[in-house]
């Protein structure tokens, strides 16, 4: 089986290549490959569990600033790229994040403006490379790709991620191995054009590929796309891991294969909206409403930022029907729940220093300053419950930044995150 790709223009990604009890047989060939993965693991497992627990044990206590950590995602949308451009500049978010598939090579000019007009705008731009099934079989076109890429598109940025979501069959690679034999030409091709690689890129929750590639590649950020959808809310455990643990997990992978401490980015995370049907990349309980995906997305940004363990998290993306901040399924765009909650929390979280999170058995408070004004943002993962801050409460603004009403220090908290302020 060596499926062409199959792309799917709806939720922008590829359509699984075969079912997955045939892909579970095709995946025996590649036994050796599994079986140094196991090797190369259990030569770090003493190491990765001896920063893991010290990483834990140190976590939501160590004060730090948080610079720049907000990051979202963007795609041309030809004839209307002026608004996506403005509503970007609305948002506030000073990092993004830009796909160039190896399949629309011909369309360099297109990204090539597009990408020019955020630089000129003043943001930060991280170029993203896809690759698909023919890049594996024929690897001087994907070097070429690479090396037309690096050479037209480093005046607007230095950052370039090293392939997509390659642990996944449908994005056209099959093993590590295969993946290497792509990601290793881009490091004399880095060097010869001045720029910085960024990988390995690996999706959803599957850190025991790290130590394998790390042996053989070096990348000047480590990226994950940390997608935790399919648990539900980011604070629900898969196989006993919340994304607070996971992200911990990730740097203590990360540290004990790399030789000196390398930033790690979230490249890509997201929630899908219910009731979007083909637009949906996701199907079933990982589809969310529109309200929960608002609250999801702060808590997932402040669970995992204030960790220090990742430096930046890019929200995918800005304009989709199916997942996107912005709906665009009608002329007329319209901005989500989650495109005011990012742009309230960028207002106030970016520049700030987040000093710890309170004990408590029922809520998640996570203390910040900003300007000699110190504040929380707090809420519960479901039921509604009354907390009694010591501090003397100034006011409280919920997701989108409004104000709400309260009486003395008591404060209502619920699935929603609020920020309150503290004389």
């Amino acid at each position: 089986m060596d499926q062409d790709f199959n792309w799917n223009p709806y939720a922008d990604q590829p359509h699984n290549v075969v079912p997955k009890k045939q892909r579970f047989w095709y995946h025996f060939r590649f036994a050796p490959g599994y079986l140094s993965l196991l090797f190369s693991n259990v030569q770090k497992a003493l190491p990765v569990i001896s920063r893991y627990r010290k990483y834990k044990r140190a976590m939501y206590k160590t004060p730090f600033q948080l610079q720049h950590p907000f990051g979202v995602a963007v795609s041309p949308f030809t004839s209307r790229n002026e608004e996506v451009l403005n509503s970007l500049e609305q948002l506030g978010v000073q990092k993004t994040l830009v796909r160039i598939p190896s399949w629309e090579r011909e369309r360099l000019d297109h990204y090539e403006d597009f990408i020019g007009q955020i630089k000129q705008r003043g943001l930060d731009i991280v170029i993203s490379l896809l690759q698909r099934r023919e890049d594996v079989r024929n690897s001087k076109t994907w070097e070429k790709f690479l090396d037309d890429v690096f050479s037209r598109f480093k005046p607007f940025s230095s950052w370039f991620e090293i392939g997509h979501a390659w642990n996944r069959t449908k994005w056209g690679v099959w093993d590590y191995r295969e993946y290497l034999r792509l990601a290793e030409p881009s490091i004399p091709l880095a060097q010869k054009h001045g720029v910085n690689l960024i990988g390995p890129a690996v999706i959803d929750f599957e850190f025991h590929l790290y130590p394998v590639v790390l042996k053989r590649m070096y990348f000047d950020r480590i990226s994950s796309l940390l997608y935790v959808d399919r648990v539900g809310a980011p604070e629900n455990a898969q196989y006993g891991w919340s994304s607070a643990h996971k992200v911990a997990l990730l740097r203590a992978v990360v540290d004990a294969c790399v030789k000196e401490k390398q930033d790690i980015w979230i490249t890509e995370m997201n929630w899908p909206i219910a009731g979007t049907g083909k637009y949906s990349p996701a199907v079933g309980r990982m589809n969310v409403s529109e309200e929960e995906q608002a609250n999801y997305l702060v808590r997932y940004f402040i669970l995992c930022l204030s960790t220090g363990f990742v430096d930046r998290i890019y929200w995918w993306q800005l304009v989709a029907p199916g997942y996107g901040l912005i709906d665009s399924r009608s002329g007329i765009w319209r901005e989500r729940p989650s495109f005011f909650a990012l742009k309230s929390m960028v207002e106030r979280i970016e520049g700030s220093i987040f000093e710890k999170k309170l004990p408590h058995p029922a809520a998640f408070i996570f203390l910040f300053r900003k300007q000699e004004r110190s504040f929380a943002v707090c809420w519960t993962q479901g039921s509604l419950l009354k907390h009694t801050f010591s501090q003397s409460v100034l006011r409280i603004e919920n997701l989108e930044g409004e104000e709400v009403l309260f009486q003395d220090n008591r404060v209502q908290l619920g699935p929603s995150p609020q920020y309150v302020y503290f004389r």
